[in-house]
């Protein structure tokens, strides 16, 4: 047998070291190739970490709460062969890149079912749970179903195996016994480990705060204390907005298979005023700008946990608006699912937070730096208004949206921060009718 060093592998750009959350295997436990070994996290993303190959784990070199440096061995594997081997994941760009990306399955002659989408689930499989569930032609309903005895309920190769294994024998029963009919078990959902540790003091609980809301609070913190925040408001009528969505968002599900919400068209909205106001694309580094070229655009998103992360659709003025779409639904369900990928929470140059689907009309959000600026949307009312018209001004019933634009007044003034908002409302506003899909 050999020894094989499982080395912490790269983990997207600027990340140098992640902290060891959890060891999802154990000393002494066989591992198959691309099953989850350990979970980490950084100040970017939480992930998962799988084995590049089979073998099994002899011994833990980094404990839980422990740092681990790219590239530093974390884990000895005992494997076929002679010798001593050093994982090759070293070099790989992301772990994420076998943990998010759907696997590539040859079409057999004759499948049996139709291919399932495990990623839209709410629950998280791993790779390789995903994998045998498709060998074993398992719906997702089904794959729910599963009493999962891993870290946080989550199902594991043995539960996987057993109720694999049950379901034949009980589907054996069956064919043996045709004229009783099976019982049908009742999906069970795991009741998820608690996060923080409280404790009761008198009338007060003291909740200690998770790794991930440390984070937000230290970013936050150091936002206010770097920019000195400038916050614009304005009243867009988005009537026009809300009717095209009315009249296509049947025909785009119908046509593309993802749902058409708002977001794609406020961040067309954005990329078409940073075309006109480069400079709001600008990040700041001691006494020099920087200029951005690409336009990559923030989107806030709340999960589960309560949590904030702020995913990136890189390069948006390359999308049109059913491109934005995909992406922006894409990017918000992994980012719930904790499927993201390092470098997809990175290099954003632009940040939008929709406070209104919190039933909120605006706020005074605070810039991610190291950008200069964030536009937070309200919701959107209906309210009565003065519509002007050639033939005079008339009321009627229009649905209006409060936008607030937050600035770094070290490098964007009152006239820039102004202006851009009132683009951004002016093609919000004046959005065509006849648009595409």
């Amino acid at each position: 047998m050999a020894e094989y060093k499982f080395i912490l592998p790269a983990m997207g750009e600027g990340v140098m070291e992640a902290t060891i959350t959890a060891w999802v295997k154990k000393e002494g436990d066989s591992i198959e190739e691309d099953e989850t070994v350990v979970e980490v996290a950084t100040d970017k993303v939480d992930s998962d970490v799988p084995s590049p190959i089979a073998g099994k784990l002899v011994q833990i070199l980094k404990q839980v709460n422990e740092i681990a440096k790219i590239g530093e061995a974390i884990a000895i594997f005992e494997i076929e062969g002679e010798g001593t081997t050093v994982s090759e994941n070293a070099s790989e760009p992301s772990i994420h890149d076998k943990v998010a990306v759907p696997m590539e399955v040859t079409q057999p002659l004759e499948p049996k079912v139709a291919a399932q989408n495990y990623s839209s689930s709410e629950k998280y499989f791993s790779p390789l749970i995903k994998s045998m569930a498709k060998e074993e032609n398992i719906s997702l309903a089904e794959l729910e179903s599963i009493q999962g005895t891993g870290l946080e309920g989550r199902v594991t190769k043995e539960d996987f195996k057993k109720y694999v294994s049950n379901r034949n024998n009980s589907s054996q029963n069956s064919e043996s016994k045709p004229t009783e009919k099976p019982k049908e078990s009742a999906p069970t959902t795991a009741t998820p480990t608690a996060a923080v540790s409280t404790t009761s003091s008198g009338a007060i609980e003291i909740i200690e705060m998770d790794r991930m809301r440390k984070i937000i609070a230290e970013n936050m913190v150091r936002s206010k204390q770097t920019a000195p925040h400038v916050t614009s408001f304005i009243e867009t009528d988005v009537s026009n907005v809300v009717l095209w969505r009315n009249l296509v968002k049947d025909e785009f599900l119908k046509k593309e298979g993802v749902k058409l919400t708002y977001m794609p068209i406020f961040v067309w909205a954005i990329v078409k005023a940073i075309k006109d106001f480069p400079m709001i694309n600008v990040s700041v580094d001691g006494d020099t700008i920087l200029k951005k070229k690409d336009i990559n655009i923030g989107m806030a998103t709340a999960l589960p946990s309560g949590n904030l992360i702020v995913p990136v659709i890189k390069n948006a003025d390359q999308y049109n608006l059913s491109g934005l779409a995909k992406a922006i639904n894409d990017l918000a369900t992994r980012a719930r699912n904790n499927a993201l990928k390092p470098h997809e929470i990175q290099g954003g140059t632009y940040t939008i937070t929709n406070i209104g689907s919190f039933g909120n009309i605006m706020g005074t959000p605070i810039i991610p730096q190291p950008q200069v600026a964030i536009l937070a949307v309200g919701a959107i009312e209906k309210k009565p208004a003065v519509i002007e018209t050639k033939h005079g001004d008339s009321i009627g019933i229009r649905s209006k949206m409060f936008m607030s634009h937050a600035y770094d007044h070290r490098v964007v003034d009152g006239a820039l921060g102004g202006m851009f908002l009132q683009r951004v409302h002016h093609y919000l506003e004046n959005f065509d009718m006849e648009t595409a899909i």
